[in-house]
């Protein structure tokens, strides 16, 4: 008997012994199959993380490609319309300071250049008020004078209905 219990005995380490490779291969395709899922969402985020910088690349060329676009435009001179000369009495001095100025406006087609002959007397009665609101203080320097030509700018275009005046250009600009 006791023999049969030695054989049973190693019968039975046999199959433990046999079902300790099956455990190790089971724990070894579970952790492989985990390795490869952390190393595939690794790769996808890397992917993703790529795919926003090229999307802020195609933002970032568009926004200076339309600074280039912007630049021409502003290099580019359109027709010219100039205007008469007009004479004013400044704001704030009692008949102690006079202005002269003569200018000419940018537009960007033909219809608005149509339209400002058309509408000249209106145009010269919005700029000789605007122009007399002013006073020596805020047209004698140069801000004053890039703010005085956005003003006139801001104006007519304000009410030209067929297109719009791209700048404002001082021809001669005289006060005393």
């Amino acid at each position: 008997m006791a023999e049969e219990q030695q054989q049973q005995e190693k019968a039975e380490d046999k199959k433990g012994s046999g079902q300790k490779p099956v455990l190790f291969i089971g724990l070894a395709i579970i952790n492989l199959v985990f390795i490869a899922l952390v190393a595939y969402m690794v790769f996808a985020d890397k992917k993703a993380s790529e795919a926003e910088t090229s999307m802020e690349d195609v933002i970032r060329d568009e926004t200076a490609e339309q600074a280039a676009d912007q630049a021409a435009d502003d290099e580019f001179v359109g027709t010219l319309v100039p205007l008469e000369t007009f004479l004013v009495n400044l704001s704030g001095v009692r008949g102690g300071r006079l202005m002269k100025i003569t200018m000419s406006l940018e537009v960007n087609n033909e219809e608005v250049q149509d339209e400002i002959e058309k509408r000249k007397p209106e145009i010269r009665d919005t700029i000789l008020i605007l122009l007399a609101s002013k006073t020596f203080q805020q047209i004698s320097n140069v801000d004053g004078k890039d703010f005085l030509r956005e003003e006139v700018k801001d104006t007519l275009n304000s009410f030209l209905t067929k297109g719009k005046v791209k700048r404002v250009l001082f021809t001669e600009f005289f006060y005393n």
